[in-house]
């Protein structure tokens, strides 16, 4: 192609998109441009906005637009985050410390229904513990700033109570005995400022987050790469150019990880611990395209569905550009 087309993606600072960022890695026929923002800025705006032609997104948030019937984006499965949630549950010092059961008819606190991370954290809880999602009564406001509201509507299951609190925050709710836990991907300040007054619902979250990989082969995804459809019907064949790209940038980025010789991050042992995770999780560390993610996406779809986040029960492929769908082999 003679002439590439200008695009703009917006993401966080990974390092396994570091060299698109760069130009390193070049995505054919397009002019990228790449631009950073903190996760919560970039939802926000690309949801309301659409500011950018290519953007990284909440799974849960994109899953629900695609439900409801919304085909002004199209995703690649290309998951620029993902992380295990136990670790995103929060309760007081003396609330029930690796007792998740004790969750059952809790007040528990959320800073949306759509968060991604609260969507697998309801459900583990719901599937693995017997806190089920109409037995809770569930508390919606900003983890660490009043005045957070849902960023996508939805239809709540019938029996689910969600009250919106936008005059408080969960970590103040939390504190005061207002709310018996907090699910949610950054933590409470109580949490962040080593006071002890908040701590994590399992002490021991990486054993717990490991045995539950081992058991069902859950990694869950936290955020796709959306195109704006308008942009995507334009140009065909830019689904399949960007998954090469990005596929090519992580790889680079994975070998990084795993250089013994010479570091590339600055913590004390990470080569071998990425080896660790490799010897856990698989040659791919972190896997793109919809195979190897099958699992994970199954799981996370029939949750969203369960909870109302999807307002119709989703497959897999629905999710995606058809062109990334399969691949050729030679």
């Amino acid at each position: 192609m003679s002439e590439r087309i200008p695009i703009t993606f917006a993401c966080e600072d990974y390092d396994h998109v570091r060299d698109l960022a760069s130009g390193v890695v070049t995505v054919e026929g397009v002019a990228l441009t790449v631009v950073h923002h903190p996760v919560e800025e970039l939802f926000f705006r690309f949801t309301r906005f659409r500011e950018w032609e290519v953007s990284e997104l909440s799974l849960a948030k994109y899953s629900s637009l695609r439900a409801a019937g919304d085909s002004s984006l199209v995703a690649i499965p290309v998951f620029t985050s993902r992380a295990f949630r136990h670790s995103a549950i929060f309760v007081r010092s003396d609330g029930p410390i690796d007792q998740p059961e004790a969750l059952r008819g809790a007040r528990i606190g959320i800073p949306e229904w759509t968060v991604t991370a609260t969507v697998y954290a309801r459900g583990l809880l719901a599937e693995d513990h017997g806190v089920a999602v109409d037995g809770v009564s569930w508390i919606q406001a900003g983890t660490n700033e009043a005045g957070r509201v849902e960023g996508v509507a939805v239809q709540l299951p019938e029996g689910v109570a969600l009250t919106p609190r936008p005059d408080a925050t969960l970590n103040d709710l939390l504190i005061a005995g207002e709310i018996d836990a907090v699910i949610a991907p950054h933590p409470p300040r109580g949490f962040e400022d080593g006071s002890g007054r908040i701590v994590r619902l399992f002490s021991d979250p990486r054993s717990v987050e490991q045995a539950y990989f081992a058991r069902t082969g859950v990694f869950p995804i936290m955020h796709v790469v959306a195109i704006r459809a308008d942009v995507y019907e334009r140009q065909r064949w830019l689904a399949m150019n960007l998954l090469t790209a990005f596929t090519q940038a992580k790889r680079r980025s994975v070998e990084r990880a795993l250089d013994f010789n010479a570091p590339r991050v600055p913590v004390a042992w990470a080569p071998a611990h990425a080896q660790s995770v490799r010897e856990l999780m698989g040659e791919d560390l972190w896997p793109y395209g919809i195979k190897p993610n099958r699992p994970t996406l199954e799981t996370f779809l029939r949750w969203a569905h369960e909870q109302g986040v999807c307002a119709r029960a989703l497959e897999v492929e629905e999710l995606f550009a058809p062109e990334v769908r399969e691949t050729f082999r030679i």
